[in-house]
């Protein structure tokens, strides 16, 4: 694992970026960027961690970017606007961050002169709503324009033809990653292992969009954390895309709710609400190349990434 760094990790007090953070802490000097829209830091490890400084600000501030990243060797550029109900309400501001706040990561890396690998955070909504075994070739397919679900997906697939550009223009070591529906312990947000789970602990009803028959492929926060380390020092990950997730974790989203409800020993009911948006109907990755290239291999199966989860949240709760 790589090791006496400097790290850079935007948005990195989000849920992703912590537990990454925490995996890197011992041996590196990380520096989190992020203006804690969500804030997952709080409740890990890392407050006071004397290799650890958060920095407060939005990538949007190509000034206060360039400032943290001035001595960085890796930059791992996680900050985006996250959650579908989140990029609805706000398709604009989901744009710029991730057009306009990658272009400005990637020419802070670059302008360091020392950078040795840049980590682009993409997003498997890039492959549209269907999705059955989708390799990193094949083509991607985003909905109609007009339509707020899309605008994340269509500025997701710019910044990873951007970070591919700067690869092949300026020779910067660039990485993007497409990750499939993570969840886990510190989860913030609008996921819905998250939802599922802090209202089954709670015995409040599941609330379901749709009829629950949209299937997902689960990826338990520790694997997709592999994932990307394995991308930190590898030189064969270098100008690639790579889809992390785990296709053996698939079950419709009505599945998973029963399947919480049950391991949390909950007696919560399921409800079913009318979706009045284009959603995802179907989504799971084939990971060959990640495999092939990376050495990733998912561990972590669904039902022992659920448990781990609701021991987590329900620690939490009786720890207030």
């Amino acid at each position: 694992m790589i090791r006496d760094a400097h790290i850079l990790i935007t948005g990195g007090a989000g849920f992703i970026g912590t537990s990454l953070a925490e995996r890197l802490a011992g041996q590196n000097r990380l520096t989190l960027f992020d203006n804690m829209t969500r804030d997952a830091l709080s409740t890990s490890s890392l407050a006071d961690h004397p290799n650890v400084t958060l920095v407060q600000g939005d990538v949007l501030d190509l000034a206060g970017l360039r400032a943290a990243a001035k001595d960085a060797d890796v930059v791992v550029h996680m900050a985006s606007i996250a959650g579908v109900d989140s990029v609805m309400r706000q398709p604009v501001l989901t744009m710029q961050v991730s057009l306009q706040g990658t272009m400005n990561a990637l020419q802070v890396a670059h302008e360091s002169g020392r950078c040795r690998r840049f980590v682009d955070f993409s997003t498997s909504e890039v492959f549209g709503q269907y999705a059955y075994k989708v390799t990193e070739g094949h083509v991607t397919s985003l909905g109609a324009v007009g339509e707020a679900r899309w605008t994340y997906a269509v500025s997701k697939l710019a910044t990873e033809h951007l970070a591919l550009s700067y690869h092949k223009q300026y020779g910067l070591p660039t990485v993007s990653i497409r990750p499939f529906n993570i969840y886990g312990p510190r989860q913030v947000g609008e996921g819905a292992v998250h939802h599922f789970i802090t209202r089954a602990i709670k015995g409040e009803p599941l609330y379901i969009h749709g009829d629950g028959s949209q299937i997902r492929s689960w990826c338990y926060i520790d694997d997709i954390v592999e994932g990307v380390l394995s991308t930190l020092d590898r030189e064969e990950a270098v100008g690639h895309a790579f889809n992390i997730g785990n296709p053996r974790s698939t079950v419709t989203i009505y599945q998973l709710a029963q399947e919480i409800v049950r391991l949390a020993s909950s007696g919560s009911p399921l409800i079913l609400q009318p979706i009045d948006r284009t959603d995802v109907e179907l989504r799971i990755p084939n990971i060959d190349k990640a495999k092939s290239l990376l050495g990733f291999e998912p561990k972590v199966n669904l039902e022992e990434g659920i448990l781990r989860t609701i021991y987590w949240y329900r620690s939490q709760i009786q720890g207030r």
